[in-house]
């Protein structure tokens, strides 16, 4: 037996519209051809392929076991060559082929898969590469042009080629397990106790900021390469360390963390800038991208507050927290937790500073952080 022959395009789409059209007759009026066109475009597929796609002992021709087989290979070819097509177009006018975010890991998860999730609906044929980095290395990796915009907090010394903008705020709070010595402490926690149990402590992967330190306050310090590996570390009580309030809003609530009130202050807030190359003009879909953070930052184009998706109860926390952010469930649906005693309710405006890009109330908008010498 013969090998099949190459099929070309134009034949699997006579073939996929005589199906989806429920007959020659019907695909020749959708293709404004004539019906003899499409019978003799089909047997000639056949005689190519070497097997029979239908079966026309019946009124209306219907897919035998090989044509059913096939009919989705034709498929994915066609969507193929449209979304090449579609990609070629873009690319034409100025699009670009691929966007690449760095964002650093205190930013609101919730917020940056809402962020995502708009752009890939404006931008079909667009690539995305996200990467999340801490500290220095945001900043690095747009530097070295590995990513084209990067989501970053204050960095002391940025080239004088990095435009930054502002886009809002990050709060963090000291956080420690309800089982660690400081958290038995009651009232204000002096430096001097504060200093002497161990600080877990977020490293940068960068050289940026080598020799300095944000926010270590500890004589002795464990430095972790990842948020996710400190949180897990603070709730089984190896030591304390400053969070994001959205990361820990929950755990707060459920009494797996408890916020310590020390004297340098209970939380504290800090900037966050959209930056770029300046030497680099961003395409279309990296200008848009950058506009959706930017208007994080002013309040005019920010969805109301009771629109924005809320942090989920603790036993679904990322699955409804995505949900939300995405729209597939409503924001300030009921939580499935009953909040501890003082703890803010979930969905009054205690709650929702958790995801604020703003300064909650008693906290002084920042100025330059400080920095100690290791």
């Amino acid at each position: 037996m013969r090998d099949p022959g190459l099929p070309s395009l134009d034949q699997l789409r006579v073939f996929i519209a005589v199906i989806d059209h429920g007959g020659f007759a019907h695909a020749a009026r959708a293709l404004h051809r004539t019906q003899s066109v499409i019978s003799y475009t089909i047997a000639n597929l056949e005689e190519q392929l070497n097997v029979e796609l239908l079966d026309r002992s019946k009124r209306k021709p219907t897919l035998t076991e090989a044509g059913k087989a096939l009919l989705a290979d034709a498929r994915a070819v066609s969507l193929k060559v449209d979304g090449m097509r579609a990609r070629a177009k873009a690319l034409s006018t100025g699009l670009e082929a691929e966007v690449s975010i760095v964002v650093d890991v205190m930013f609101s998860t919730c917020t940056l898969v809402r962020i995502l999730h708009a752009f890939q609906k404006e931008f079909p044929t667009v690539s995305m590469r996200l990467r999340m980095e801490a500290l220095g290395a945001v900043t690095q990796l747009v530097m070295e042009r590995t990513c084209h915009i990067g989501i970053s907090g204050w960095m002391p010394g940025t080239p004088d080629h990095i435009e930054r903008q502002s886009c809002g705020f990050v709060t963090m709070v000291p956080v420690a397990s309800p089982n660690h010595p400081l958290a038995q402490i009651e009232g204000k926690i002096p430096s001097a106790v504060l200093r002497e149990h161990t600080q877990l402590v977020l490293t940068d992967r960068s050289t940026l900021t080598a020799g300095q330190d944000f926010g270590v306050m500890a004589l002795r310090d464990w430095r972790l390469g990842d948020l996710s590996s400190k949180h897990a570390l603070l709730r089984s009580g190896i030591g304390w360390g400053n969070m994001p309030v959205e990361m820990v809003h929950w755990d707060l609530e459920a009494g797996r963390l408890v916020q310590l009130d020390i004297n340098e202050g209970s939380s504290f807030s800090f900037p966050i800038y959209v930056i770029n190359r300046g030497d680099e003009q961003p395409g279309p879909a990296a200008t848009w991208l950058m506009g959706q953070f930017l208007a994080l930052s002013d309040p005019t184009l920010r969805p109301p507050e009771d629109d924005i998706p809320q942090p989920a109860a603790p036993g679904h926390s990322y699955g409804e927290l995505l949900d939300q952010a995405m729209g597939r469930k409503p924001a300030g649906a009921p939580m499935t937790s009953t909040p501890g005693p003082g703890m803010p309710t979930p969905g009054t405006a205690a709650a929702r500073r958790a995801g604020s890009k703003t300064p909650p109330p008693g906290v002084a908008e920042p100025g330059p952080i400080s920095l100690r010498r290791r």
